[in-house]
């Protein structure tokens, strides 16, 4: 396949990168800078902002899905949201499917009542709640599409940089923890779970998850915890 990867630099954008390319796909790398690290030859760095329609199409043409890991601030605001709409846009003109990376704020806690991650102090302290309101409505943003073909990947609530095993559990809207309540997953099974979903589209419209369970793998590495309710 031929794939676009918005933030293709980040924690989890360059992990997506390695993993569609060990796949054997030709990628379109994007930052804002433009700026070309060492990679395969299947990959063409490029400058491009996902906030931007015209962007959106011109490095959507061509491709068969276009993947966006761009991160918002801390603090919130509408970054997120933005970004969503000029992605839709874009693709909406090259036909593309879309997905996007996004943080666990909008899935549902279990047992919970229906509660959100974002509302959940367990999971999400106050010094990061602004990133995560805006990771649901980044979602909400998509929710309102109903003609193009895009996914919303919500990681577990922790991300950790670690190996590759291939091995988690997937589901859509609800929150996966392990049987001590943790929610993780590392980021390089992050790429994993959204190159699946590229190469064997199951959530068109829907959110998708993934994470560490019992049904899934034991939790890899020993890296500190990052929190997922941003993407990253």
């Amino acid at each position: 396949m031929n794939i676009t990867i918005f933030g293709a630099t980040g924690q989890v954008g360059s992990r997506i990168l390695d993993e569609a390319t060990a796949r054997g796909h030709h990628v379109t790398a994007v930052t804002r800078s433009g700026a070309a690290p060492r990679s395969p030859d299947s990959v063409t760095w490029i400058a491009g902002d996902a906030r931007n329609r015209e962007d959106v199409i011109d490095l959507s043409r061509g491709r068969d899905i276009v993947i966006s890991a761009t991160s918002g601030s801390r603090a919130g605001g509408d970054e997120l949201a933005v970004a969503a709409r000029a992605l839709l846009d874009g693709v909406a003109e090259t036909l593309a499917r879309l997905i996007v990376v996004g943080g666990a704020g909008p899935l549902i806690v279990p047992d919970s009542e229906g509660r959100l991650v974002v509302d959940h102090p367990r999971f999400v302290p106050e010094s990061i709640r602004g990133v995560a309101q805006a990771c649901v409505d980044q979602l909400d943003v998509l929710r309102e599409n109903s003609t193009v073909d895009w996914t919303y990947f919500s990681p577990s609530a922790e991300l950790t940089a670690g190996r590759r095993t291939g091995r988690f559990r997937t589901g859509t809207d609800q929150l996966i923890v392990d049987s001590d309540g943790t929610s993780r997953i590392s980021l390089e099974d992050v790429a994993v779970a959204v190159m699946d979903e590229a190469e064997h589209p199951r959530h068109l419209r829907a959110v998708l998850t993934a994470g560490y369970s019992q049904l899934g793998c034991s939790v890899p590495g020993s890296s500190a915890p990052r929190s997922s309710v941003e993407p990253r």
